[in-house]
């Protein structure tokens, strides 16, 4: 899908965009999690990165304007296009599918049969509800069946699916389902406490509370695991 020449939004996306306002509208204030996908629109990858920067560049100058600041002063005149940049290739370049790790195994020639614990891995990501952050940290477990992952691979994993909006719920399950499906077995655990900003800085503005949301499946479902992966990361 090109863009026009004069920089306005194709009209089949302009179309697409008044159709979601009218089920936006139906909905209401309903945040409930659907499903384990990021929900995404048909035709979501059709615009090139670029494509999309330039649209959100323009449309980010519009709210600017909308809300009363000068674009003509020199510290705001850049702002809609870095804003762009930083939307697309920065703090949700986890909805570009290229972006997506290669999780490379190897064989576990060491014959390691304990849980292999990577702690404190950053979470940065973005509450789909309103767009501020999410920072905390996960912590990843796994059995190996056979297969290894390279270490910085987990991590690079908890930031592809950080990097997107995000519910906390569903940032979990899916590191779990890929550490399960890159690593052919059943035995994970994931375990992730962050701190909200839409509850931080808006709303109740609680900034002493944090969440904390898990996966356990496979061995770790047993007790015994469950409390050394437990006590490991505390």
């Amino acid at each position: 899908m090109n863009l026009k020449a004069n920089g306005q939004v194709p009209r089949e996306l302009e179309k697409d965009t008044q159709e979601l306002w009218r089920e936006i509208e139906s909905l209401g204030d309903d945040h409930g999690m659907t499903n384990l996908d990021t929900p995404l629109r048909p035709g979501a990858f059709d615009l090139s990165p670029e494509e999309k920067v330039n649209l959100i560049e323009e449309k980010f100058a519009d709210i600017l304007h909308i809300l009363g600041m000068d674009l003509k002063d020199d510290s705001l005149k850049g702002t809609p296009r870095r804003v762009a940049k930083m939307y697309v290739n920065e703090i949700f370049q986890g909805l570009i599918p290229e972006n997506k790790p290669d999780a490379k195994l190897f064989d576990n020639k060491y014959r390691y049969g304990q849980m292999l614990v990577e702690k404190d891995i950053t979470v940065h990501s973005y509450c789909e509800h309103h767009l501020v952050p999410i920072l905390g940290r996960a912590h990843v477990a796994y059995i190996s069946g056979g297969k290894v992952i390279g270490l910085s691979k987990i991590n690079r994993i908890v930031r592809y699916f950080s990097k997107r909006p995000q519910v906390q719920e569903r940032l979990t399950e899916q590191i779990a389902a890929e550490l399960k499906s890159a690593l052919q077995t059943e035995d994970v655990a994931v375990y992730i406490d962050a701190e909200h900003m839409c509850v931080a800085t808006r709303g109740v503005e609680d900034c002493s509370s944090s969440t904390v949301t898990v996966h356990y499946s496979g061995k770790f479902e047993e007790e015994s695991y469950r409390n050394e992966f437990l006590k490991i990361i505390s």
